[in-house]
């Protein structure tokens, strides 16, 4: 099962990078491709499981499923909007996201210490 979580992540992640890079071209595919890429990395962080059960590592973990679903919205933005407004979405999506990416690793490596 992690394998396959670990697998949906990173096509996902793949996926996102590409339709969120071309979609500046105006390939009409972009969007799509995006909004796939970013469902796979929700659905793979939805789907992780989480070694520690301290209430900052949950917290973290909420904090990361925002912005995995952030991700997702940005694919609506794209898609039915004509601004830029999928670029503020992509940002605080990011910024939770490396936030998160950072510190859940560290959380854990405390709780495995004590």
């Amino acid at each position: 099962m992690k394998q396959l979580i670990s697998a949906l992540f990173a096509v996902g992640a793949v996926m996102l990078l590409a339709g969120a890079t071309v979609y500046i071209t105006g390939w009409p595919l972009s969007p799509y491709i995006y909004t796939i890429g970013a469902t796979m990395v929700a659905l793979a962080q939805i789907n992780s499981p989480s070694k520690c059960k301290s209430p900052t590592v949950k917290r973290l973990r909420r904090q990361q499923i925002f912005g995995a679903l952030l991700l997702v919205l940005t694919g609506a933005f794209m898609l039915f909007t004509r601004g830029n407004e999928w670029i503020v979405s992509l940002t605080i999506a990011a910024i939770l996201e490396l936030y998160t990416s950072v510190r859940i690793p560290q959380e854990e490596a405390k709780e495995g210490l004590s």
